[in-house]
């Protein structure tokens, strides 16, 4: 067989896989658009249980009712198809891999869909709440807070996904090392630059406020001091 069929037969597959990836996410966002509404007054609850007495959601567009659960339930989808694309991904490079490796990154893959979903639930459980308790509990009397349906989602999604990238933090300093592109020395040595990073990383993520950054950027740097400690060098 030629490098040229060689080649072929890889991006064939790669495009297979993807494919799956793809059905698998249209799949689940079928099945959610009946309970578009149940799942929406789920994610909406952060907010709606700590809204003062007598404010409420509000939809500043006509299409807004109908079309915030919709992309609801595909924000979701996407976030559930992230293990599945990780799968895959693995059983696509998989075959190219060592027998030493191949046990050290099974076990990595499923580190790295753990570590994403406990960041997106940190967020959605622990830090949402905080940050709406706290502007809410900022605002003057004079002002009633009603939010817009598609701005709230667009907050919360955003926390979400920074989250859960963020989470991965561990996972890329442990490859980083075992790749051999830097060192626990160097890393180490590095640290006052990557907190600075982390803020900034922090700051760009997330939705425009000190607070929203800090709750990233200091999770990010307990997440970088485990991935030093895991690490062990021959």
């Amino acid at each position: 067989m030629t490098t040229r069929d060689t080649v072929s037969n890889h991006l064939l597959e790669l495009r297979s896989r993807l494919l799956k990836v793809i059905v698998f996410f249209g799949a689940l966002s079928l099945i959610g658009i009946p309970f578009a509404a149940d799942i929406y007054s789920f994610v909406a609850n952060p907010l709606i249980d700590i809204l003062p007495s007598g404010s409420s959601m509000i939809a500043t567009e006509v299409a807004s009712p109908f079309m915030a659960p919709i992309k609801l339930v595909i924000y979701i989808a996407l976030l559930l198809s992230m293990p599945w694309l990780f799968y895959q991904m693995w059983m696509f490079i998989s075959p190219g891999l060592y027998q030493g490796e191949k046990s050290f990154t099974g076990p990595l893959m499923l580190s790295t869909i753990v570590l994403f979903f406990s960041g997106a639930s940190f967020a959605f459980f622990v830090v949402c709440p905080i940050i709406f308790k706290f502007f809410i509990g900022m605002a003057p009397d004079s002002i009633q807070v009603m939010t817009d349906i598609n701005q709230y989602l667009s907050f919360i999604f955003k926390l979400i996904f920074a989250f859960g990238i963020a989470f991965e933090i561990p996972i890329a300093t442990i490859l980083l090392v075992k790749s051999g592109i830097t060192s626990k020395a160097s890393l180490v040595k590095a640290r006052p630059y990557l907190l600075v990073l982390f803020l900034i990383i922090g700051m760009l993520l997330t939705p425009p406020d000190i607070f929203s950054q800090l709750f990233l950027a200091i999770p990010m740097w307990i997440l970088f001091e485990l991935g030093i400690f895991f690490i062990r060098e021959k």
